[in-house]
């Protein structure tokens, strides 16, 4: 399991950079409405969900009261990029030597001791609070781009652009 875990990590890191590439400096204000991030506050969190992977791995309850991010300067998308690879290093590195056994021992989070996610397995939690929620935010990352005309690389598999191109 753990090398699954470890092969998709990896794979998803690299999509998570070549998303960051379609990010330019211009666009790092954009903001559809009030209630959204703009692309360097999304970008910016997609980076820190790589830093949540030791706090899964190594603490059976998160504090997320305790949890402090320094997210740096995210004025340029230079920073962002430089953070989330430290990040991904942290996340791979937590994961490598992790002990296969522990995968479906309970974690849990809690705010000023009170319980907000119940505990699950870590696999569970692997799944759903870290692999799906970089999803999401990346499927907003995505949107934002479009919006600003930004070409966005295929994922997994052709974008419409590049099977327009295909087609020529």
């Amino acid at each position: 399991m753990i090398s699954a875990l470890l092969t998709e990590l990896k794979f998803e890191a690299d999509n998570t950079r070549k998303l960051f590439d379609a990010i330019t400096n211009d666009v790092l204000e954009y903001q559809p409405n009030d209630f959204n991030w703009t692309i360097a506050q999304l970008a910016s969190h997609i980076a820190e969900l790589y830093i949540w992977w030791p706090m899964t791995l190594e603490k059976d309850i998160l504090e997320i009261s305790d949890y402090k991010y320094d997210k740096g300067d995210i004025s340029d998308i230079q920073n962002i990029k430089e953070k989330l690879e430290e990040n991904i290093a942290k996340a791979i590195a937590s994961l490598e030597n992790y002990p296969e056994e522990k995968l479906n021992e309970p974690w849990a989070m809690h705010q000023n001791g009170v319980e907000v996610l119940p505990p699950a397995p870590r696999t569970q939690v692997i799944r759903s609070w870290l692999f799906n929620h970089m999803y999401h935010h990346r499927g907003e990352l995505v949107a934002h781009l479009r919006a600003n005309r930004k070409r966005v690389p295929g994922l997994y598999g052709p974008t419409y652009e590049d099977q327009m191109e295909m087609q020529k």
